[in-house]
């Protein structure tokens, strides 16, 4: 048996592995948000190929904001249910550089909390996440399944711009 194992750590390293595929690949479903990201420039990001859905740029920057508040949560922060430009916030300039430090920030708040969840001994899977009424469970499953859920609509709207 593994030392993590041992110690406790498998739920986590199975959570942090889900995670980590639906940023970086090997995902079940198909492409996950880092492959489908890849090659996508800054005025594609940026367009709204259907009036009134967000763009690719939009969606990345809601996703990495709960990525970011459940790596808080993780870290003892008092959970929060984002709204207004906390959920969404807002694309303010859509050059090359922005885009690249948009994805920068996507990247290495998505590692952060893979890491968050690895260190995590499975016992904390059962605690209130951040003082709410659902678990650091919940929560981390949660987190996976909004970033397939935005990933999907990414691809549609790759494939449409």
């Amino acid at each position: 048996m593994r030392r993590q194992e041992a110690e406790g750590y498998l739920e986590t390293k199975r959570l942090a592995d889900q995670l980590r595929r639906s940023y970086d690949g090997e995902a079940w479903h198909g492409p996950a948000v880092r492959e489908l990201l890849d090659g996508v420039t800054a005025d594609r990001a940026a367009a709204k190929p259907i009036a009134g859905a967000h763009s690719i740029w939009e969606l990345v920057l809601h996703v990495e904001a709960w990525e970011r508040e459940s790596l808080l949560v993780v870290g003892g922060k008092t959970f929060e249910i984002l709204a207004g430009e906390s959920d969404w916030p807002p694309v303010r300039e859509t050059s090359a550089e922005e885009w690249r430090a948009t994805l920068e920030r996507l990247e290495s708040t998505t590692r952060n909390l893979v890491a968050a969840i690895r260190a995590m001994d499975d016992a904390k899977l059962n605690e209130s996440a951040g003082g709410r009424e659902f678990n650091f469970h919940f929560l981390l499953h949660g987190v996976v399944q909004h970033n397939l859920y935005h990933a999907g609509q990414i691809a549609l709207l790759k494939k449409m711009a």
